[in-house]
């Protein structure tokens, strides 16, 4: 399973949380560390099943939460990869059309 990096906990199956959303909250932690960089290529699934100690198909709906948050997108034989947009962009983008008016 991963280990936790940087102070961001590791998956814990025993949690009452659904674990693909412990997955997706733990590679969005990892994004907002500075871990994953924007434009990094994520693993492929198999591999972040492996990673993390899940199954593939919960692997597999983590990438899919992550690209509703609009933190990754995936490109057909190419592969997953962090966006240009970063959870915090969000917050100053809202900020500023709070502002504007």
């Amino acid at each position: 399973m991963a280990e936790a990096r940087g102070g961001i906990p590791p998956v814990d199956p025993t949690r009452a949380a659904y674990v693909y959303m412990q997955v997706a909250d733990h590679i969005a932690a990892r994004i907002t560390a500075g871990e994953l960089r924007l434009g990094a290529r994520l693993p492929g699934e198999r591999d972040l099943a492996e990673e993390y100690g899940v199954a593939i198909g919960t692997a597999r709906r983590a990438i899919q939460e992550l690209r509703d948050r609009g933190l990754l997108m995936t490109l057909p034989a190419k592969g997953t990869f962090v966006t240009e947009r970063r959870p915090d962009d969000f917050g100053s983008e809202a900020a500023g059309a709070a502002g504007s008016g």
